[in-house]
């Protein structure tokens, strides 16, 4: 008789096996045999039908089965059979669990960002969800009449978190699934059991059911979209495993004391990377005690100046004249085999010269300190939500009253002067600070912040805050050195590993620490650009190193909207940097939000004006984009339109003058509202950047209307060539539906969140109206016991007037 075997990820007909098991106990009829190929049949479905059907169709053979030994066989046959029924039934539920386990691993790893915090629109945050995010469902200490509606709120709370969780889940799973090229759903078989034979028979008859279906299938430009982003990356692995590995392995050390803006410094490190040597670069600049201790050890601070160990060099000239002498190799082989001693130079230390903990120390901040450690900080319901680790003003202002000595109105204005400086802020933003049952939490104490911001050092700095103006330029002249000292020339190409054990990367960890309570919305236009572009490009280089290389639009969902900064009390992303600052809250490239709502504080940070030109500056680690370079307010203006003709020229548009056929970078596509209303004034706007002949050609082109333009990698780079159109729309699509989900998934938190609230009131309004209840039988039961006692007190013959 045959049975339909589910394995863990796709069906498979094991009939032999059975025949096997039960040829010799059962006489099989024609009947049966009929119905047991109807069962087979069911089970060629697609694997929807599979995992549903499969659930019940063990049960209907194992009844066939049991009918047919209790018509064939004598009773201890039955009881024999009966356990082999009850063991195969086992072995199907077995094999039904691990089936819909290897659904929830398939769920899990397709759709990686269901566990995150916060729901995101490619990486745009959606206005209102921080507050709505950081609540929590747990349940309170309450009596036993009110604990049951409680857990049935809970309940409820999970049923509605579990089926938006499912729905989302096939969706996405839908969409990441591998496809065959007759359109089937593929999925890696684990069953290394299975004879090879049966796989290839099932394939047949699964192929045959699947050809009259439609083949289309756009996920294969996904799939494509996946490899050609694997290979990218893994071409760019090579390229960095490949540069390590030809470096010269030695016991010395070599110290290559620079200096910004050198050029012979540029020379020298091109050299000693030609020479396949690693060194230690040591920059001047940055290090200003190094100067006097280079004066001190060569007689001179001009720069470059090599060390071999404890042996100078020399500078550029002196290292290309030991090469010419073919002495360099046996400088070279002296480091190989030699150590460096105690008297050559180290490299810089941890802190050197680092005024990021220094300053004078803040008293407020000690007092919040004090504050945080007194008052009791846990989770609260509020207006029908709840939120975590928040205090209450009351207490608050109970404390700085008893802690400063202040009267309870002077304890309230200095705690508005504490919340103006940013250590804690009200929950949604009501009010700065007021006295009665408001709630408060301090920065450090915000789920978001917590979780998802990669600033934030371990409790509250003591340091008082330094201006912004200092805290950028001290971060221009750092981001200068490390895009100087770890970049190509070109500004194409980063080393991600040198960055990353580099003393100038850890001490700009510390600096951006420093931005949590700065003041930013004062700044000048033009120090406020330059600060976002430097500070946007190095985010995305210090996102790149945390999260690595995005493969796929999930991913650079997850690296441009989740890895963010706190800034100034606010949390900021990538998008929000790009959007909500520089381009002034515009809407994101499909997507259907803005950065910022309407009471978003953070809005009043933004530019005066959008500025088209920040699109060729800000690099986010594609080998497409623009090339990386440091921007200072004085100049920023010039600057950016240096970077626009520098990308527009070397290959952000094209132009094929055979075919009159312009290819533009997807930039100009994805922000074609801030280059002009229509695609014509989109390319004459570009025209501005261009080389003179180029642009004069373009613009007659333009006038004649005929230019036909074409999207995608002018740059020569990317995905591979003839898809890069179509899987600029694929992704479109799918930026649109995921946005889509996003705010279905947002719409059914809000309900859950209201659904729970609503409960919790109904709670709370029937345990106060019990307990008014009870308060007024008491009351009435006391006056009835003293009407009786007067009662009681008159006479015996009805006199209502009592004795006289």
């Amino acid at each position: 008789m045959k049975s339909l075997n589910i394995s863990e990820d796709t069906p498979k007909l094991n009939n032999a096996n059975r025949q096997d098991e039960l040829g010799d106990r059962i006489d099989k009829s024609s009947d049966l045999q009929s119905e047991a190929q109807e069962d087979n049949d069911i089970g060629q479905n697609d694997l929807d039908e599979k995992i549903g059907e499969g659930r019940d169709l063990p049960s209907k053979t194992q009844e066939q089965k049991l009918d047919n030994d209790t018509s064939q066989v004598d009773s201890s046959d039955k009881m024999n059979e009966s356990r082999d029924v009850a063991d195969k039934m086992d072995e199907n539920r077995g094999l039904e669990s691990n089936n819909q386990e290897a659904m929830d691993q398939t769920t899990e790893e397709v759709l990686g960002e269901e566990n995150e915090q916060e729901p995101v629109f490619d990486g745009t945050e959606i206005p209102g969800m921080e507050a709505s995010r950081s609540t929590s469902f747990r349940s309170w200490d309450l009596d036993p009449e009110t604990q049951g509606v409680v857990e049935k709120a809970v309940a409820l709370k999970n049923f509605v978190k579990e089926k938006g969780v499912v729905a989302v889940s096939s969706v996405l799973r839908r969409l990441s699934g591998k496809k065959d090229e007759n359109g089937q759903d593929v999925f890696e078989d684990e069953n290394k059991d299975v004879p090879d034979s049966t796989e290839n028979s099932d394939a047949k008859e699964v192929s045959q059911k699947t050809t009259e279906k439609s083949v289309w299938n756009p996920l294969s430009y996904i799939k494509i979209s996946r490899d050609a982003d694997a290979d990218n990356k893994a071409e760019l692995r090579e390229e960095v495993v490949g540069e390590s590995a030809q470096l010269i392995v030695m016991k010395g050390r070599i110290l290559l004391y620079t200096r910004l803006g050198c050029p012979d410094c540029k020379e020298a490190r091109l050299f000693l990377y030609w020479k396949r040597l690693r060194y230690v670069e040591i920059n001047i600049d940055i290090y200003p005690s190094r100067k006097i201790e280079l004066e001190k050890i060569s007689g001179s601070s001009a720069v470059p100046k090599v060390f071999f160990n404890e042996i100078l060099i020399g500078g550029l000239s002196e290292l290309k004249a030991l090469n010419e002498s073919r002495k360099l190799d046996e400088k070279i082989d002296f480091l190989i085999n030699e150590a460096p001693s105690l008297e050559a130079p180290l490299p810089p230390l941890s802190g050197e010269d680092d005024l990021s903990n220094s300053g004078a120390i803040d008293e407020l901040a000690l007092i919040v300190r004090k504050m945080k450690e007194s008052i009791v900080v846990k989770d609260r319901f509020y207006k029908m939500r709840r939120f975590t680790n928040c205090f209450l003003g009351s207490e608050a202002v109970d404390f700085l009253s008893e802690d400063q000595y202040l009267e309870r109105e002077e304890a309230i204005e200095f705690g508005r002067k504490l919340a103006s400086k940013l250590f804690f802020q009200h929950l949604i933003e009501e009010n700065l600070f007021e006295d009665g049952n408001h709630l408060y939490r301090f920065l450090d104490d915000d789920p978001i912040v917590s979780s998802q911001c990669h600033n934030i050092p371990r409790g509250i700095i003591d340091v008082k805050p330094k201006p912004i103006i200092e805290i950028a330029s001290r971060l221009r002249y750092l981001s200068y050195a490390i895009l100087e000292a770890y970049t190509s020339e070109d500004g194409k190409h980063v080393d991600y590993s040198s960055i990353h054990g580099s003393e100038e990367f850890a001490r700009y960890l510390r600096i951006i620490e420093e931005l949590q309570r700065v003041e930013v919305q004062d700044m000048p236009r033009e120090e406020k650009l330059a600060f976002f572009i430097n500070l946007y490009n190095m985010m995305a280089i210090h996102a790149i190193l945390v999260l690595g290389h995005p493969a796929g639009p999930l991913e650079r969902r997850k690296l441009f909207g989740d890895f963010k900064y706190v800034v100034g009390g606010s949390t900021y992303s990538l998008s929000a940097i790009q959007n909500g600052i520089l381009r002034v809250n515009q809407r994101p490239p499909y997507n259907l939000m803005k950065p910022f709502g309407a009471k978003d504080k953070r809005s009043k940070v933004a530019l005066p004006y959008p500025e088209p030109l920040i699109h060729f500056a800000l690099v986010c680690g594609t080998r497409s984009g623009p090339a990386l370079r440091c921007y200072s307010p004085g100049n920023i203006d010039k600057e950016m339109m240096e970077a626009a003709r520098n990308f527009l020229r070397d290959g952000g548009i094209v132009i094929d003058l055979n075919t009159k056929i312009a290819s533009t970078s997807q930039i100009l596509k994805w922000f074609s509202v801030d280059f002009g209303k229509n695609e014509v004034e989109v390319l004459k706007h570009s025209s501005n950047y261009l080389e003179p002949a180029d642009s004069e050609v373009l613009l007659d082109l333009l006038a004649n209307s005929q230019l036909k333009v074409e999207v995608g990698c002018a740059r020569g780079c990317g995905p591979r060539p003839g898809t890069q159109r179509e899987l600029g729309d694929v992704e479109a699509g799918l930026a649109v539906l995921q946005s889509g989900i996003d705010v279905w998934v947002t719409v059914a938190v809000g309900f859950d969140v209201w659904v729970i609230g609503l409960l919790n009131g109904m709670v709370g309004y029937s345990v106060m109206a019990e307990s008014k209840r009870e308060r007024s039988r008491k009351a009435y039961g006391g006056e009835r016991e003293k009407m009786g006692e007067r009662r009681n007190c008159g006479p015996s013959n009805g006199n209502k007037l009592g004795p006289t």
